[in-house]
């Protein structure tokens, strides 16, 4: 059921919490939260009997962006899961940061920046899941290689990079499409070779080694539960310092 949960276009929403029903033991999720910042969600559940702690955004909700809410609810479950040594398992599909005059007012850079600390300060197991879009600033707030994941893996269906296929053809080509007799079909034409080059997702991430592996939906619950069986005794030797300095 996981290979035709997801939609191949990334504008249909879907409802993750039935692609983490589908992966965890006996499709129990613990959601924790759920009425508050419902773009993303979090939860606790097991694989093969260990207990996980899940951060996923939800594409039903602001397409998945990631506003101030989200981002604090996100910190806090890191927070709380490295504090309990308990591994996390991030689904990714978000457009990045959500944009807006509000949203800056509201200090969406500091907020967000929580994030990125906890993800970096956590010890835990991390792997990380690129179900779809994974864009600009969003894929990091989702625990990305450099940020500490330990294992990368993506669906046929993900995409990474700083913005999709279209987004990046309408400012590299702008002036090109304005200026062609057809705007409209040089526009879809020019689409269609980046999809076939940078933007052949996510094989070209693959390739330049952003993911470590791109598996098929259904093997997921697998490739998981292999991955913590493997990471199960991570550690971490860190500099001693009394605590760090949280951005607040």
């Amino acid at each position: 059921e996981l290979n035709e949960l997801v939609p191949t276009n990334v504008r249909k929403p879907y409802d993750i919490r039935v692609v983490l029903e589908k992966v965890l033991d006996q499709g129990e999720f613990f959601e924790l939260k759920p009425d508050w910042a419902r773009n993303m969600v979090i939860g606790l559940g097991r694989l093969d009997g260990h207990p996980v702690g899940l951060v996923a955004n939800q594409p039903y909700h602001l397409g998945g962006a990631i506003d101030i809410d989200a981002a604090d609810k996100e910190a806090r479950m890191i927070r709380f899961c490295d504090a309990f040594n308990i591994p996390l398992i991030f689904f990714v599909d978000t457009p990045a940061f959500l944009p807006g005059v509000n949203q800056e007012h509201g200090g969406i850079i500091r907020h967000g920046a929580k994030v990125l600390y906890a993800i970096s300060e956590s010890t835990v197991p991390k792997i990380t899941v690129f179900v779809r879009k994974g864009y600009g600033g969003g894929a990091p707030a989702m625990c990305t290689e450099p940020m500490g994941s330990d294992l990368v893996l993506a669906w046929p269906s993900a995409e990474l990079g700083l913005m999709g296929a279209e987004g990046a053809v309408n400012i590299i080509y702008g002036k090109k499409i304005e200026s062609s007799p057809n705007p409209e079909e040089t526009r879809q034409r020019l689409v269609a070779e980046y999809m076939e080059s940078f933007g052949k997702y996510p094989y070209h991430a693959a390739a330049v080694g952003w993911v470590e592996e791109i598996i098929e939906p259904k093997d997921t619950r697998r490739v998981l539960i292999k991955g913590l069986e493997l990471y199960r005794n991570k550690q971490e030797d860190r500099p001693w310092k009394k605590h760090g300095n949280i951005p607040l």
